[in-house]
């Protein structure tokens, strides 16, 4: 194992050794406010254990899912940028001997993969952590959002814009600064970011600068392969065969890949209603080339993997998302606020003009008054897919749903809700994003667009569900993890995934930030509430 490696071990782990472990937690146990203050503190801590910055390339360089395909990390510099110029300006923060540890190349033209390797960028950023050692798509969003609660506004800009150069030196916010990421993107929240940093700065003229970029990024979205024929938005990637990523790192304790499994479970299982010989051929044994593209293409959703898009997404191709249109919806509300701020009247009207065609086409195809549900629509059968998930809540939180339509996706907290917060679907299908497991993310989006409907009682009880099971678990392991079963309010969890990668990252950044945002969005009077581990019944 070579010192680079041993290096990055030791600093991901650091997070979780930073004392020893504390006793299991009993059923009737509470945490104290010294045990309170000890986790807001590791997070604060933890901003700068997971910053990645220039001046720490060789840290940031190495890729804990390619540990074996070089001891020499590449990183590629942008075509419009000089491969000879970003060494020369990195000598005036990093170490001459640091630097020999590394390999600039100019990254290929014409759209062409090179060798795994990180994309460079100008500004330091925070990672999710663990094998997550690269700045991630929506992953950012969330952590901004941890980043500006604790003060920390520099490093927030500075993600911002990275994301803004990504846009102009990689023609999108990327999946994450990898090379295998450069085919997909992630749920677009740059504009998000923009305005959030914007509020706290208030540089005019730095939003004004911004505007090209976020007008790019929402067309990346808007045309091309990402259009259905309804007008609205898809994921799609534009790679092709097996996720790279996929195939190197995430292997369970046989040594199979997720495709090895789902191709042995395509070739022993019927499933209803599903079109087998699309995604996988019985005479080779070997998952489509049509597969691979859906596979792909859910990873850029971020939902990776569930059955949410058919089948292990292999429909996700033929779904338009509720969630990516709701994004898309604040992206173009979030524009027409920006042109405003800037005093540009016509343009803002413009970015109205497609809020509110888009908030109709999500009423029109995604509401379903039966259920009383927000669902993915399938633009090929022009048929909802009636799988309850807990993207339901995007369209409360985008500020899309009619009061009554928000008062109905209430009422049926009942599927979702746990004593650990929000399951994110309903279905146990054997994968992360599925039952029992809830993320942070979602409990972030869920709690905002209720909050934003009134409906702040149950926003609050499902608030210090989720953080009271994420303080039991700081005080059982002194670590925080990137998703937990909500039903056991547990992280021990590979038992559960059959699918998927099994590991469960130490660090976690968006974990880290929803603790802080959650309990700042708390009533005073429901904090205490939170030291309470065995958490509280949910509503029904």
């Amino acid at each position: 194992m070579t010192a680079l490696v041993l290096a990055l071990w030791s600093a991901a782990a650091s997070l979780s050794r930073a004392e020893p472990p504390s006793t299991p937690v009993e059923a009737n146990a509470y945490a104290t406010s010294a045990q309170l203050s000890e986790i807001r503190a590791y997070i604060r801590q933890a901003w700068s254990m997971l910053t990645r910055s220039p001046a720490s390339l060789v840290r940031a360089a190495a890729d804990p899912k390619f540990l074996a395909k070089s001891e020499k990390p590449v990183v590629y510099v942008p075509s419009e940028e000089d491969v000879l110029t970003v060494p020369k300006r990195l000598q005036q923060t990093v170490p001459a001997e640091e630097l020999t540890r590394i390999r600039f190349k100019p990254l290929p033209a014409g759209g062409v993969i090179p060798a795994p390797g990180l994309l460079y960028l100008p500004n330091p950023y925070v990672v999710p952590g663990g094998r997550f050692n690269e700045m991630y798509g929506w992953d950012s969003y969330f952590i901004l959002v941890g980043l500006l609660r604790d003060g920390e506004l520099a490093l927030a800009k500075g993600m911002t814009d990275n994301f803004l150069y990504e846009v102009l030196h990689y023609g999108k916010v990327l999946n994450a600064n990898r090379t295998y990421y450069l085919t997909r993107s992630q749920p677009p929240f740059l504009t998000e970011m923009v305005l959030l940093t914007y509020k706290k700065t208030g540089d005019k003229a730095w939003l004004k600068n911004a505007v090209p970029a976020m007008e790019t990024y929402y067309f990346y979205w808007t045309r091309g392969d990402h259009v259905t024929k309804d007008g609205l938005s898809r994921y799609f990637d534009s790679g092709h065969g097996p996720a790279p990523e996929v195939v190197s790192s995430e292997r369970d304790a046989k040594g199979l890949t997720h495709y090895d499994r789902v191709a042995e479970h395509l070739k022993t299982h019927t499933i209803p209603d599903f079109q087998t010989n699309k995604f996988y051929d019985a005479n080779s044994g070997r998952l489509t080339p049509l597969f691979y593209r859906n596979d792909r293409s859910m990873r850029e959703s971020g939902f990776n993997p569930s059955d949410r898009f058919g089948p292990f997404n292999a429909e996700v191709l033929d779904t338009t998302p509720v969630c990516l249109n709701s994004l898309l919806y604040r992206t173009e509300t979030g524009m027409e606020e920006i042109q405003t701020i800037l005093g540009n009247p016509t343009a803002a009207s413009v970015w109205a003009a497609r809020a509110k065609k888009r908030r109709s086409f999500v009423n029109a195809f995604m509401w379903d008054d039966k259920d009383g549900l927000y669902y993915d629509f399938n633009h090929e059968t022009r048929k909802p897919r009636r799988y309850p998930f807990v993207t339901t809540f995007y369209p409360l939180w985008a500020g899309i749903a009619e009061p009554k339509q928000a008062k109905r996706v209430r009422g049926n907290l009942r599927l979702f809700e746990r004593r650990g917060g929000l399951m994110t679907s309903t279905n146990s299908s054997g994968q992360q994003w599925d039952a029992p497991f809830g993320w942070a993310p979602m409990q972030m989006i869920a709690i905002e667009g209720l909050r934003r409907y009134g409906f702040n009682e149950d926003a609050d009880r499902i608030s210090v569900n989720f953080l009271s099971m994420v303080l039991a678990e700081f005080v059982e392991h002194h670590a925080i993890k990137a998703r937990y079963d909500v039903v056991t309010r547990k992280s021990d969890l590979p038992a559960g995934i059959r699918f998927g990668y099994e590991s469960n990252e130490i660090g976690f950044g968006w974990t880290n930030a929803a603790f802080e945002e959650l309990y700042e969005m708390l009533p005073e009077a429901e904090r205490a509430k939170v030291l309470d581990l065995r958490g509280r019944n949910p509503g029904r």
